[in-house]
């Protein structure tokens, strides 16, 4: 199929094939359209939703990653629970929380979180709190949000950060998430 440029690809009709046709017919009533990634990695952050590999890994516990309602705690044991309960009652080391940036930069994942005394940004002087594990532009709220991960003495709302996009310090606090609040009513 070619849809006029000189570059011979499959269109999106052909893609989608017959279950994907389908689901896009029965979200036609509700002026469903078709996404990308993009699209799908944007509105899961905006929400506060994790992402394996980025808010949730091997590496991070339930507990850091604001999990913790998944965890069956009155289970009587499985595996890691002395560990995830004993992190628990210590209080853990970092906790993922929402990022609003406050300039016009955007972050995105694995930028560095600093204290927001830290001035030019210059990590020597061991300014550096935490790192952002996803980030983008919210067209919701038409500036830059990310989810990261800081040290609970940085992680209470409303607690000014930076956040070094493309090598400079960009303002940024504390959010509660979701970004967006929900539209929907809970069935009870």
């Amino acid at each position: 199929m070619n849809d006029g440029s000189w570059t011979l690809r499959v269109g999106p009709e052909a893609a989608l094939g017959a279950v994907g046709k389908g689901r896009l017919e029965s979200a036609a009533p509700w002026e469903g359209l078709p996404c990308g990634l993009g699209a799908r990695d944007t509105l899961r952050t905006e929400m506060g939703y994790p992402l394996h590999g980025h808010e949730l890994s091997l590496d991070i516990t339930p507990v850091q990653a604001r999990a913790g309602w998944a965890v069956g705690w009155k289970k009587p044991d499985f595996w890691g629970k002395a560990a995830l309960e004993a992190e628990r009652e210590a209080k853990t080391s970092r906790l993922l929380r929402g990022l609003l940036a406050l300039d016009r930069g955007i972050p995105r994942a694995q930028c560095r979180v600093l204290d927001a005394a830290a001035g030019s940004g210059d990590l020597a002087s061991g300014s550096q709190v935490g790192v952002t594990t996803s980030g983008t532009f919210s067209p919701t709220l038409k500036q830059g949000i990310a989810l990261g991960f800081v040290p609970p003495a940085h992680a209470a709302v409303g607690t000014p950060l930076k956040v070094i996009v493309r090598g400079k310090p960009q303002a940024a606090e504390v959010v509660k998430a979701p970004f967006v609040p929900h539209r929907y009513a809970r069935k009870v």
